[in-house]
């Protein structure tokens, strides 16, 4: 099963921001429960996010899209980082949650990804034939 840990936070907690942990005791934090996902084989993928200054909204407003840049003042939390993990199970998944080194003002979102098979009883055969292929397609180019 693959879970994605989702970190949001106020802007004002982003590193170098007046509220943001020191910025040594944060990365040593984060370096050694990385360092354990992958000692554990788990993790699949782990990034930080820009502020949302450097990033931009997409909207469609019934007649196309339209793109605002940042910051995102309106948002009280931003999504900051995430990781992907591959476990056996959602309890694994709630006990790795519960060990990221997150502090007071910042959640954690952790959702299951959507699998093949939960899609078999929704969407029609050449839409999952179509999607196999692409994923055939994502993993050929992983290897090369």
């Amino acid at each position: 099963m693959r879970y994605m840990l989702i970190m949001e936070a106020p802007e004002s907690m982003a590193l170098g921001g007046p509220d943001a942990p020191p910025a040594e005791e944060a990365f040593e934090a984060m370096g050694r429960f990385n360092t354990e996902l992958v000692d554990a084989g788990v993790l699949l993928a782990a990034e930080g996010l820009a502020p949302s200054s450097d990033g931009f909204l997409v909207t469609h407003d019934g007649e196309g899209p339209s793109v605002t840049d940042g910051p995102f003042t309106e948002a009280k939390e931003l999504i900051a980082g995430f990781w992907m993990l591959e476990v056996a199970s959602r309890e694994e998944a709630v006990q790795w949650a519960r060990r990221c080194p997150i502090g007071p003002g910042v959640t954690l979102q952790v959702r299951r990804i959507a699998e093949m098979s939960d899609l078999e009883d929704v969407a029609p055969a050449e839409v999952l034939d179509a999607e196999a292929t692409l994923r055939r397609r994502v993993a050929e180019r992983e290897q090369v």
